[in-house]
């Protein structure tokens, strides 16, 4: 697995480079230390993973990962900041990075690169837990897609973090109705698990 790393601290790019080298499986093709930078080695490089940093000078990692998706609309972007900010975790989702991890949760970032390369998205525990905040005001919004108007009401309350019990005693159904609804919608969307449904919900409301 080759993997680009872009962070303006030379320092941190040399300790995760250090520790992805470190994995079997795993090869760090280049490092760079800005949003150009990312671009111009990611084009050279073609890397199955780009770890990249958002706070960076000339250019964002927001704003280099919008014009590499563009371009490389199947590239495989992991954000990695130090900060947990909701507008950050917004336009990562808008832009379609495959996950956004802290610096702090130094230990998940091996794991996460693993698990986007297989075709997981990744956000952290904290990242998660901010879904419902982040997903309220859209509640009304209609999604355009394949989904009933039921299986959308079902999404909805899945973004807001209701769990399969009250999601069932909400709109009086039993629990079974609400599994398979939801069996079916991860079918429908070929998506793995509910919080990749919070993921959808939120990219297309």
């Amino acid at each position: 697995m080759r993997v680009l790393i872009i962070d303006d601290d030379q320092l941190v790019s040399l300790s995760l480079k250090t520790i992805l080298n470190a994995q079997a499986e795993m090869e760090v093709v280049a490092t760079g230390n800005s949003g150009h930078e990312a671009i111009e080695l990611y084009r050279q490089t073609r890397p199955d993973i780009l770890l990249m940093d958002i706070r960076m000078g000339d250019m964002t990692g927001l704003e280099a990962g919008e014009i590499i998706l563009q371009e490389f609309p199947q590239a495989l972007i992991v954000f990695l900041t130090t900060f947990l900010d909701n507008d950050y975790v917004v336009q990562s989702l808008k832009i379609g990075a495959k996950g956004y991890i802290l610096k702090q949760n130094f230990e998940s970032i091996v794991p996460s690169i693993k698990a986007v390369h297989v075709g997981q998205s990744v956000f952290g525990d904290q990242i998660v837990s901010l879904m419902p905040e982040l997903l309220s005001a859209k509640k009304e919004n209609k999604i355009n897609s394949c989904l009933s108007d039921r299986e959308q009401t079902i999404l909805t309350e899945i973004a807001e973090g209701l769990n399969n019990k009250e999601i069932a005693e909400k709109l009086f159904l039993s629990e079974g109705t609400v599994r398979n609804y939801i069996s079916t919608m991860l079918d429908k969307l070929a998506l793995r698990d509910r919080t990749q449904l919070a993921i959808y919900f939120y990219k297309n409301s």
